[in-house]
């Protein structure tokens, strides 16, 4: 039994995440929930969910930087503006606090604005609006006021884009309650929880990727039905195994599978989770998966302190699934230091299947 949290947070070298053969690895795990060999990349999957919700709800409106005219700084919006027009779509001034006060006091009126931040970098601006006016709101005015909209945008790091724009905000916003946050991976993932966002009564945080928008993935025909939705606050299993739990979500998953295909090499089987829902957080699914290996290890883009492993931690030693532990928990996660714009050091200060790899390794004890 262990009694111990160990992080990797210095982290080594490897091929950087966005590279062909990580993508690889994730198509390789994900062919069995796509038939006919249907692609789709996350871009058009989040672009199809505010299409359809668009469609749908008359009272779904999208607004942010650049989002109309210009289909948006990353095209996830393309299209949308000239199919809307300026009174579903609508673009801002650069003043992050204005949009999302706007799309708040939208929501309170009774539409269900969806607010883009070109990055959650700059949310930072926004961030009295988001967790005091839009958390806060249902349970100061007594379940009254219902405040349902979505903040979406890429968050974490992208790539030579330095410290003031690499920053992971996954245990900001989960920190908060009275927001829903989740964090997509695939496309099949972006389609889902999106559309559930939209739907949803409660503020909720869409935690994007900004390399995962141009990667396709396959999906499923169930996955294009309009009405397809994930629910928030479950995980998937991605990969079944019984020597060690790997938890992730959004980009670090593309590396947790690409390091689980490679200890498969080694005769090492993990089980691989995909989160998506932040908070809530699915912590049956990983405690549940924890009695069946006897090991974790959670693996994420964010700072160690008081990050999301650090509360998977926390909660495996606050079950029973504690009792079954063979190994300390090990944490892999961003380096404790502001992000380098230099491509080494910043391919070093994110999590790389290597890294992944060699933490199972050290975990069950296994010298190479």
């Amino acid at each position: 039994m262990a009694t111990l949290c160990k992080t990797v947070s210095r982290v080594f070298s490897s091929s950087f995440l966005s590279t062909g053969r990580a993508i690889w690895s994730l198509r390789a795990i994900s062919t069995t929930r796509a038939s006919l060999g249907t692609e789709m990349t996350c871009r058009d999957a989040l672009n199809s969910a505010m299409d359809e919700e668009l469609e749908r709800d008359d009272r779904v409106f999208l607004m942010g930087e650049e989002v109309a005219e210009y289909d948006g700084a990353y095209k996830v919006t393309r299209g949308l503006w000239k199919k809307y027009n300026d009174r579903r779509v609508v673009d801002t001034p650069i003043t992050e606090m204005g949009i999302a006060g706007i799309a708040v006091g939208a929501a309170m009126a009774g539409l269900r604005p969806i607010c883009e931040f070109m990055t959650f970098n700059f949310s930072m601006q926004a961030i009295d609006q988001v967790i005091n006016s839009a958390a806060k709101t249902f349970y100061m005015s007594a379940g009254t006021v219902p405040v349902p909209i979505v903040f979406r945008g890429p968050n974490g790091a992208a790539a030579g884009v330095a410290a003031q724009h690499s920053q992971d905000f996954s245990s900001w916003y989960a920190h908060v309650p009275g927001l829903k946050v989740v964090s997509p991976c695939t496309a099949e993932d972006c389609r889902g929880l999106l559309k559930s966002a939209i739907r949803d009564d409660n503020p909720v945080v869409v935690l994007e990727n900004e390399i995962l928008y141009g990667a396709a993935f396959p999906i499923s025909d169930e996955a294009m039905d309009k009405n397809f939705t994930i629910p928030i606050g479950k995980a998937k299993l991605e990969r079944e195994g019984n020597d060690c739990t790997i938890v992730s979500y959004s980009r670090s998953l593309v590396v947790s599978l690409e390091a689980a295909d490679i200890l498969a090499q080694k005769g090492i089987n993990c089980e691989v989770i995909n989160l998506l829902s932040l908070r809530p957080l699915d912590r049956d699914a990983i405690i549940n998966s924890v009695m069946k290996t006897n090991h974790l290890v959670t693996v994420e883009g964010c700072w160690p302190q008081f990050g999301i492993g650090a509360e998977i931690s926390a909660s495996i030693v606050e079950s029973p699934a504690f009792d079954y532990l063979d190994a300390p928990i090990y944490r892999v996660t961003g380096a404790d230091v502001p992000m380098p714009y230099s491509h080494p050091l910043e391919t070093r200060s994110v999590p790389q299947s290597d890294n992944v790899v060699q933490t199972v390794l050290n975990m069950l004890n296994i010298r190479q």
